[in-house]
């Protein structure tokens, strides 16, 4: 054995050259530790993409009907409501207000298109939407409103939502307002069924 206490006394070790065998053997990864770190990473990677960028999303009912169909696949990006407020026609994601979620119960998420920003005066009649005294033109829809509503002010960051199946969606006209802290994201492209793949018009 070797005396440690006079380590200067033997020769120098020699260089490990890139490349040669002694680097490959202590280079070379554990393959069970390798694929738990690329999981993990995939699961950090995914979580954070869903919660901050997009995520995707299913349609269950006939509510957006004609735009969006039962069962339609869609990606809701996240991003730009933190650069520039909703507009107009965009077609969003939001948790209902808690109203009408009973305590204890899951909330689903739901999807409307936005028809009023905050100060506009919004009102439903002889089957139009009429919008600060304007009548809106909603190739969109699947059938004129039967019902009236308003007219209302929209408050200060707040929305009203309507769904394109105007007499089949329980909305906004229903409920009233979204708050803006409950909008998840807005819905840009349809990704399933494969005929119907495509930017969303808003």
């Amino acid at each position: 054995m070797t005396d440690q206490s006079d380590k200067s006394s033997l020769p120098p070790e020699p260089a490990v050259e890139p490349g040669s065998a002694q680097t490959r053997r202590a280079s070379q990864p554990n393959p069970w530790i390798e694929g738990l770190q690329t999981i993990g990473l995939s699961v950090v990677l995914a979580l954070g993409i869903r919660h901050f960028v997009a995520e995707a999303r299913y349609i269950p009912s006939g509510s957006m009907e004609p735009t969006l169909q039962i069962n339609d696949r869609l990606v809701i990006e996240k991003i730009s409501y933190h650069l520039n407020p909703p507009e107009h026609g965009d077609i969003i994601v939001f948790w209902p207000p808690a109203s009408l979620t009973p305590p204890g119960q899951h909330r689903d998420a739901f999807i409307k298109r936005i028809i009023g920003l905050p100060g506009d005066v919004v009102q439903v009649r002889d089957g139009h939407v009429i919008r600060n005294g304007e009548v809106l033109n909603e190739p969109y829809i699947k059938a004129a409103p039967d019902y009236e509503w308003g007219p209302e002010t929209v408050p200060e960051a707040s929305y009203l939502v309507l769904g394109d199946n105007r007499n089949s969606s329980y909305d906004g006209h229903i409920w009233g307002f979204v708050p803006q802290e409950n909008i998840i994201g807005k819905a840009v492209v349809r990704f399933w069924p494969p005929d119907r793949v495509g930017l969303l018009n808003h």
